[in-house]
């Protein structure tokens, strides 16, 4: 048994859902989202919650359980609230800026890269070595930051590179004399 899957999705005010087919769509004060169910489960709507139920008893339902239940919640938390990711930049001469809709990164390369920043989300850079992402998307927000990261992942020598805020770096030690 799935212990997320059985908990029901609270719907504070001011947010409502409905279901058609296997299709739930869920409107907020922050706009509207949709999320479309495997064949797996079952998703209803009763008075003020979302419940997500398998369809059987295999591997795989029960597996679409957990995971369904916990992609209404992100739509019910982000008609109502933004997520948030919070990258660093850490190296002599790395920094980020912003240009109307362009992230401008400075990584030691021998260009700058410029990261378009996509509609949904929104990138603010309050010091040049820190960078937040915003969006209502808990799935795009991930991804945008995991995008950026990937131009320079932290090395384990010196720590250089983009990281998540609060991400530990283990560090080797270098060559011996």
């Amino acid at each position: 048994m799935s212990r997320i899957g059985k908990k029901p999705v609270e719907l504070p005010s001011g947010v409502s859902a409905s279901v058609s087919g296997q299709t739930i769509e869920v409107k907020g004060p922050k706009g509207t989202q949709s999320f479309t169910a495997t064949d797996d489960v079952t998703l209803t709507v009763e008075e003020n919650a979302i419940s997500v139920e398998p369809r059987g008893k295999s591997k795989r339902a029960r597996q679409q359980w957990g995971m369904s239940r916990t992609v209404v919640a992100n739509l019910v938390h982000g008609v109502q609230n933004t997520f948030k990711k919070e990258l660093e930049i850490q190296g002599v001469g790395y920094r980020a800026q912003l240009a109307g809709k362009v992230l401008k990164l400075n990584l030691g390369l021998s260009h700058d890269v410029d990261f378009e920043i996509p509609d949904g989300i929104t990138i603010t850079c309050p010091k040049p070595t820190e960078i937040i992402i915003e969006g209502h998307d808990n799935q795009q927000v991930g991804q945008v930051a995991a995008n950026i990261r990937d131009w320079r992942r932290p090395e384990p020598y010196k720590g250089k590179g983009i990281r998540y805020k609060g991400e530990y770096i283990f560090q080797k030690e270098g060559k011996k004399k």
